[in-house]
């Protein structure tokens, strides 16, 4: 399906972009997090840590300039946090 209206077809190209840098984020924090958990796990170290967790939400609110609300921030990452421990437990 090829959009006749350039200014359409040129914001959904760039969506795209976006849509699939943030995939690929996502796979890198994967990664990232797979590695956390099996050094913290060789040292006995509980994997998940409420306060980081904590500490990361506050680091992002602060950094966040908008237009993402508070709460849509608030909520997205604790989707990210739970989808990671998920996916993190389906690697190991």
């Amino acid at each position: 399906m090829i959009e006749p209206d350039p200014l359409i077809r040129q914001l959904r190209e760039q969506i795209s972009d976006n849509d699939r840098a943030i995939v690929e984020a996502i796979n890198a924090r994967l990664k990232l997090v797979a590695r956390l958990k099996g050094y913290k796990e060789s040292r006995g170290l509980s994997f998940v840590d409420p306060e980081r967790e904590e500490w990361m939400l506050q680091y992002l609110s602060r950094a966040n300039r908008g237009p993402l609300s508070a709460d849509g921030l608030k909520e997205l990452f604790e989707e990210i946090l739970t989808l990671t421990k998920r996916e993190v437990e389906r690697g190991s």
